[in-house]
């Protein structure tokens, strides 16, 4: 008894050790992200994140009906979801889309973290995640940048699926989960402004295209979100990391 005690024990300061480094880390990125040095060595992950973002909105469309025409990621990092959407649409639909690109990451990290509790489910996350990004790149991405990064990333998430130790695949897909659910916060006060500039044109912010169709202020729409993807990053890694 004393024996399976001890192991246990050592399992459960594994696992603390585990979610105190992911945590360490996801504030650390959050922090150099907003540091030029920091955003020149996070560009990859600032590219994967902008993925993530736009393809929530691309999906959302689809989900709403939509066509998902086609994305642009520029070499700052911003990046913008093209859509042919019907003038019969209503408000509820528009606002869905809109958050789709809040949400979406957040959506996703949860899932590539949760999918961390078993070495079969890393693998087939690792290796779904490498696939849509080649996939994705082929059918809507329109752009050097994200022709370039997307797929080089996608080969080397697939790398490590195929050839890293399982210790090495599950870091990497929490790490993946937590870049992905944190990214909303990336860009400065990115929820909780009316606008701003994307690839040389003015554009609203996601939360205040939530707030044309819903009209509760942007603000209120900036600390939902939040909120939902505080909640989703705290349940996959109870999820992830549960006994």
């Amino acid at each position: 008894m004393t024996i399976w005690a001890g192991m246990d024990s050592f399992r459960e300061q594994d696992r603390q050790q585990r979610i105190t480094l992911l945590v360490i880390l996801g504030l650390g990125s959050l922090m150099l992200w907003h540091t030029p040095f920091g955003a020149l060595l996070l560009y990859p992950f600032t590219i994967l994140t902008t993925w993530f973002h736009e393809m929530g909105h691309g999906i959302a469309a689809i989900l709403m009906g939509e066509r998902f025409d086609h994305l642009l990621i520029y070499p700052d990092g911003s990046g913008v979801a093209m859509s042919e959407v019907s003038p019969t649409r209503n408000v509820v639909q528009d606002a869905i889309i809109s958050a789709g690109g809040p949400i979406g990451p957040g959506l996703a990290g949860a899932a590539l973290i949760a999918s961390s509790r078993t070495l079969r489910g890393t693998r087939i996350a690792l290796a779904v995640l490498g696939a849509t990004l080649l996939v994705s790149t082929a059918v809507w991405v329109r752009s050097l940048t994200g022709l370039i990064v997307l797929p080089l990333t996608g080969l080397a998430i697939l790398a490590i699926a195929n050839r890293a130790n399982a210790d090495q695949q599950r870091f990497a897909i929490q790490l993946l989960g937590v870049q992905a659910a944190i990214s909303v916060w990336s860009q400065t006060g990115y929820l909780f402004t009316e606008g701003g500039t994307i690839g040389g044109y003015a554009q609203i912010s996601d939360t205040a295209a939530i707030e044309q169709a819903l009209l509760l202020p942007y603000w209120f729409w900036g600390v939902v979100l939040s909120i939902a993807n505080i909640a989703l990053l705290w349940w996959s890694l109870r999820f992830a990391f549960r006994r």
